[in-house]
């Protein structure tokens, strides 16, 4: 099979030919339709993400696809079911073995793409609002990189959770797609933030995935008890919070990170993602795939995300 591995640390990623894998006890086998790209698969080439593997390994962090074979121990799921899968690693691939727990069954109303687009980024926006700010109807939602893959789902969660949201985004065509999921205003990222943001009456919840003078404008535009999200750092500067600050206004600023969820809380995971697919079946959700790329073309799949000229999610086919 094929697939676009990083061969060593430091490498550039290519693309390789494996040999075909087989489940282990508790996996399962995926013959992969669809794997979504997210902005960690651009760190773990550089080797900077949180959780970058050791190299040999292939990337894609989220997949979708049929199981055609399982391992020993392996219940709950059979031959031929359409999944979604969290993998971390291993989707860029035609073919990947992963662990039943992070595998979802889908409905066949969902597509290949759009399940591909499902996992990380709305699961991403729907715990970090709801499990983790704790965003409450009426709330005013701040959402910077609003036209990016986690940021225009957080604006239609947001939207769906009853917030008024302000979208925070780079030119109008990206605006006009974060209109579209929802959002009540509009702020072009060549305006000054923090007036627009105060001349709205400040936010409560900020998802900032963006950081730098982003993160900054929007810290000292929220109003008092606000909650702050800090969910990526897409401009390259990772934000610096002065504590001080805090105190003055009363704020929170919650850390989240998805992973860790698989790791030490599934449940939330699981809780969060059988809500979001009840809400696609119901209509209420609408993945927003800009590109769908093959698999010889995902490192161009990459660059689209790397400067930032897509919008919602990139979706590789192989």
């Amino acid at each position: 099979m094929f697939a676009y591995q990083i061969p060593s640390a430091g490498a550039h990623a290519e693309l390789v030919q494996l040999a075909t894998p087989e489940p282990g006890p508790g996996q399962v086998k995926v013959d992969v339709k669809a794997c979504g790209l997210n902005f960690a698969d651009l760190l773990m080439q550089k080797g900077t993400y949180q959780d970058t593997p050791a190299a040999p390994f292939t990337l894609g962090m989220e997949v979708s696809g049929v199981i055609s074979a399982l391992g020993d121990s392996v219940s709950g799921v059979a031959i031929g079911d359409r999944v979604a899968v969290f993998t971390g690693q291993g989707g860029l691939a035609e073919q990947g073995v992963f662990d039943v727990e992070r595998v979802i069954q889908i409905p066949d109303s969902m597509s290949y793409e759009h399940a591909a687009a499902m996992l990380i980024a709305y699961g991403t926006s729907h715990i970090a609002l709801d499990y983790r700010a704790r965003l409450k109807r009426g709330e005013t939602l701040l959402v910077t990189g609003a036209a990016g893959g986690v940021g225009l789902t957080a604006v239609e969660i947001g939207k769906l959770m009853g917030a008024t949201v302000i979208a925070h985004a780079r030119g109008a065509d990206k605006l006009a797609v974060a209109k579209a999921a929802g959002a009540d205003h509009l702020i072009d990222d060549s305006e000054d933030l923090r007036e627009r943001v105060k001349a709205l009456g400040g936010s409560d919840v900020v998802y900032d995935a963006v950081g730098g003078d982003a993160w900054k404008a929007a810290f000292r535009s929220c109003k008092p008890e606000a909650r702050l999200l800090p969910i990526g750092f897409a401009s390259g500067e990772v934000p610096q919070i002065p504590a001080n600050h805090l105190l003055v206004k009363n704020l929170d600023v919650i850390g989240f990170y998805i992973g860790g969820y698989m790791k030490f809380r599934p449940e939330v995971l699981r809780d969060s993602f059988s809500t979001l697919i009840q809400w696609y079946e119901q209509g209420k959700l609408k993945p927003h795939v800009s590109h769908v790329l093959p698999l010889d073309r995902a490192q161009e799949g990459l660059e689209l995300l790397r400067s930032r000229k897509s919008t919602g999610k990139v979706v590789i086919t192989p």
